[in-house]
């Protein structure tokens, strides 16, 4: 069975109790569903339209800089379990799999980290200029294509892999009721300072409490948040 047609009877099953009973639904429901979505798609438009210049740059700055793609699409878990290619600008050379593969089999503690956070404080694979992108989250703007694809929104926990999502255990039905999102409550609360479990925990509270108000005010917090750059690597 493929991932993705495996995702979509986990979503089935995750979705109801041990008795047959269904679970409380996740918010937002339809009508905030509806009112999301439009703002994700005016939003992401005109952020497109006006940021176009600097997304120009930077693309010309990747390809001058390092020879290799400008862009880089991750496979992650969205909306219903379904699989889709998240969209950043290229941060790392273009060998990185391979530099992974043989950091983690030489170095016992980069192996821990990873496997603890899937992902490297002090990470080798990182150029020069992706460094900077990364730091200062420029590198996840062409996520805006996404969103308006209708694959992620502008607030929601942030997409995962197909390997991370049991770590959502019990919520994972959660997780998927929703499209992941551009920022979220982890990116304003320290991001890759906190756990993994403090992750999780914060994506429950987002989903079970939320309401455009709230979105609006991740929004704001986000502002800030990539000024600190706390968090980011």
């Amino acid at each position: 069975m493929t991932w993705e047609a495996h995702s979509f009877e986990t979503w089935s099953r995750l979705g109801r109790t041990a008795n047959g009973g269904e679970l409380r639904k996740s918010r937002p429901r339809s009508v905030g569903r509806s009112s999301k979505r439009a703002i994700d798609l005016i939003v992401a438009i005109t952020a497109l339209i006006l940021l176009s210049p600097l997304l120009l740059a930077v693309a010309m700055i990747v390809k001058l800089s390092d020879r290799g793609p400008v862009f880089y699409s991750h496979t992650r878990i969205g909306f219903g379990g379904a699989p889709f290619g998240c969209i950043k600008f290229r941060t790392m050379k273009t060998d990185a799999s391979a530099q992974l593969a043989e950091l983690l089999q030489n170095n016992p503690a980069a192996r821990s980290e990873w496997e603890a956070t899937r992902k490297l404080k002090d990470d080798p694979r990182i150029t020069a200029v992706g460094d900077i992108l990364r730091r200062s989250s420029i590198d996840e703007l062409p996520q805006l294509i996404n969103i308006v694809r209708g694959e992620m929104s502008l607030v929601g926990p942030r997409p995962v892999t197909a390997e991370e999502l049991p770590r959502y255990g019990e919520h994972m039905w959660a997780y998927m009721s929703v499209r992941p999102g551009l920022t979220g409550q982890w990116q304003t609360s320290g991001r890759n300072d906190v756990s993994y479990e403090y992750r999780v925990s914060l994506d429950v509270h987002y989903l079970n409490s939320w309401s455009l108000a709230r979105d609006f005010i991740i929004i704001a917090k986000t502002i800030p948040a990539l000024f600190s750059q706390r968090g980011s690597y």
